[in-house]
């Protein structure tokens, strides 16, 4: 059974940093491409970064240049480090898989979500 289990949400102030994990089980995560997304309260969800196989990023323009996805999968596990954070970045953060190597795949599992504050 596929679990992927975030961690790492918290609240902080603008221009502050946070460190969100995912632990994922139940299926071989180096044959996937991995992502994060979130949703914001009254917003659609939104793709923030993704990781293919070969460890390749594609991020978002909104958090492009503060944001950092990689992957360990001897751990089993997608990163994302937050940096010079603001309010708008305020969201429910989701680890998500995909359904191939590439991140122009859909995607088909998801984590439960952290929530991520952003306030002074």
């Amino acid at each position: 059974q596929v679990h992927l289990v975030e961690s790492g949400g918290g609240l902080v102030q603008p221009g502050g940093s946070l460190r969100l994990s995912c632990a994922a089980s139940g299926f071989i995560m180096d044959l996937y491409a991995m992502g994060w997304f979130r949703q914001a309260p009254g917003k659609e969800r939104e793709g923030v970064s993704c990781i293919d196989v070969e460890g390749v990023p594609t991020d978002s323009d909104a958090v492009k240049g503060r944001f950092t996805i990689w992957r360990d999968n001897a751990e089993s596990a997608v990163y994302l480090e937050m940096n010079n954070l603001n309010l708008e970045d305020t969201a429910v953060y989701y680890c998500a898989s995909y359904l191939s190597a590439s991140c122009t795949s859909a995607n088909d599992f998801w984590g439960q979500g952290t929530q991520v504050t952003v306030s002074s």
